[in-house]
């Protein structure tokens, strides 16, 4: 008697592929739980970001504000001193 190689049956293809696609399923879930995981820490950190960029913003606005109201003080207060000086340049020095 010879021996024939036999071909694997329909079924045992079938398997075969089955057994392929199975571990495909398990290796695309794991790096979809991954991708997930990463998703969710970049959303995370994008939050906090926009968070900060907001406070930065209001800080900006509030010290342009400031910056405004002490440059006006002190523009008053030098208008005040150039009248004081005027003032004082016109005083008659023989009194």
């Amino acid at each position: 008697m010879t021996d024939t190689p036999q071909q694997p049956s329909r079924l045992d293809r079938i398997e075969a592929i089955l057994a392929t696609v199975a571990e495909q399923q398990a290796t695309n879930t794991q790096a979809i739980a991954e991708l997930t995981d990463n998703v969710t820490r970049v959303l995370g950190r994008s939050a906090i970001l926009d968070d900060v960029l907001l406070e930065l913003r209001d800080s900006h606005e509030e010290l342009k504000r400031d910056f405004l109201e002490n440059q006006r003080t002190t523009n008053a207060a030098l208008n005040q001193l150039g009248a004081i000086l005027v003032q004082l340049t016109r005083v008659d020095p023989q009194n």
